[in-house]
């Protein structure tokens, strides 16, 4: 790409320089443009809205979703990827019955997963949603902001690479076309190459 762009400025005024060699040129110049600027705005565009997407998710989540303490009543078999002791491994996860008190009063119960070791009587937070039901703690700022910027990296990314696709599927038609016409052009030239032409007839 940068190499057409170079000949078109090298060639610009030369009269040697042929239609084809400044049309690849300008295909290579508008593609650099589209890849340096075009890209870039894709991205920042892809990262704005996702941005506004995950934030406003990010909002839905904080009113829908509270932290309760809950208490372990024991501790479930199977926990640790599949182990029957997680006891075994103090790195393990660990699944256990736990149980609190819900805003009307009645007890909820659930099993759930601890990164951590637990027993009977221990105290953990979890967040639950409106209904009641176990869930993920809401998207934060940090997340928010990560996962957008990364969105836009990867429609840049994606961008740059449609451009250069469509610069190299856009050249392959130029350049066959071109190879046509220097056939058809030698099956016209070729026959008579290198023979002499029929000198005129002496007086």
């Amino acid at each position: 790409m940068f190499r057409a762009v170079a000949g078109l400025w090298r060639w610009r005024r030369n009269p040697l320089c042929r239609r084809t060699d400044r049309a690849e040129g300008w295909l290579a110049l508008t593609a650099l443009l589209c890849v340096v600027l075009g890209a870039p705005a894709a991205g920042l565009a892809a990262e704005q809205g996702a941005e506004r997407a995950l934030a406003a998710t990010a909002r839905h989540q904080h009113e829908d979703r509270r932290q309760v303490v809950a208490t372990v009543v024991r501790v479930l078999p199977g926990g640790g990827g599949g182990r029957t002791d997680p006891a075994d491994d103090p790195r393990a996860d660990q699944r256990v019955l736990t149980v609190w008190s819900a805003p009307d009063g009645r007890l909820r119960r659930a099993a759930v997963t601890l990164a951590h070791r637990a027993r009977a009587g221990d105290r953990v937070r979890l967040w639950v949603d409106s209904t009641g039901r176990v869930t993920t703690p809401p998207l934060d700022g940090a997340t928010v902001a990560s996962t957008a910027a990364a969105a836009g990296t990867v429609v840049a990314v994606a961008a740059a690479a449609a451009v250069e696709t469509v610069r190299r599927l856009v050249l392959g038609v130029m350049l066959r076309r071109r190879w046509e016409r220097w056939e058809s052009e030698w099956s016209r030239a070729g026959p008579g190459w290198g023979r002499p032409r029929p000198s005129a007839a002496p007086n």
